[in-house]
């Protein structure tokens, strides 16, 4: 599975459906120019004509291969468990963040809210899950694989504790990957540093228990292919301002946050 836009730089990331558009423009002009050629040049072998149609129509297929058509604008799909807890909690808080990375970047954005259910194979159609909650979370055997095959063909999976989820959640990831840990990134890690920068890492937008904000991360192959935010909550900052009563300062924050993560994300 790949990513439905391209990362570029990291402070300029391009729309992919534009370049479509020029590419198919110009191997349309090219075989129109080279059909007109070989019409004035008749004594240029056949075979070195169809050499040059096929070679055009290859350009075209690529074309089709590589870029995506338009309508693919990205979107981020909320990952319903079960278990018990609320996974659907404040439904806000990824059109907000989807809205703001529309504004401050060249994203092309599906600004609405939807979710995917854990047991079906509709999460292969988002490179990008979110997962949070404050309760029980519970995979079954067959959602387990189905969320490493996932994550193993190339999807993302970002989870927030929104406080209560830590010990249900570190238990099911453990059947996904028995062999691996949750590892505590560094400070200077390109997640924070990718468009916006954080230098102490993920900002602490809800106190909770006044303990220090941490990020983790599950790793596939260097790539970071689940990261997980503790005592840090900025997905509560991405809600409507009335549901959490949250500092605009705060918000701007917690936003600019989830950028970095849509970037990131979009650029493995």
């Amino acid at each position: 599975m790949t990513s439905s836009l391209p990362f570029c730089h990291t402070a300029e990331i391009i729309n992919r459906s534009e370049w479509q558009k020029s590419l198919f423009v110009f191997a349309f002009f090219l075989s129109d120019n080279c059909i007109n050629f070989f019409n004035d040049y008749p004594e240029i072998p056949e075979t070195f004509l169809w050499f040059m149609i096929k070679t055009l129509f290859l350009t075209l297929v690529l074309a089709a291969i590589a870029f995506p058509q338009e309508g693919r604008a990205f979107q981020i799909a909320r990952l319903k468990y079960n278990g018990g807890g609320d996974w659907y909690n404040d439904p806000s808080a990824e059109v907000n963040l989807l809205n703001f990375i529309e504004a401050n970047t060249n994203i092309e954005v599906k600004p609405e809210y939807t979710f995917v259910d854990l047991s079906t194979d509709e999460i292969f159609n988002y490179p990008f899950l979110f997962m949070t909650g404050h309760g029980n979370v519970m995979f079954s055997e067959d959602e387990a694989s189905r969320l490493r095959k996932y994550l193993e063909s190339g999807g993302f999976l970002y989870i927030d504790d929104d406080y209560g989820i830590d010990k249900a959640m570190r238990r099911e990831m453990k059947k996904v990957f028995p062999e691996k840990d949750f590892v505590e990134l560094p400070f200077d890690f390109p997640l924070y540093s990718i468009f916006y920068n954080f230098n102490s890492g993920p900002p602490k937008t809800h106190e909770h228990n006044g303990k220090p904000p941490q990020g983790f991360g599950i790793f596939i192959d260097k790539r970071l292919a689940v990261y997980y935010t503790y005592e840090s909550n900025p997905s509560d900052g991405w809600a409507d301002p009335e549901v959490h009563h949250d500092p605009e300062a705060k918000r701007q924050e917690a936003l600019k946050f989830g950028t970095n993560l849509v970037v990131y994300a979009l650029s493995e």
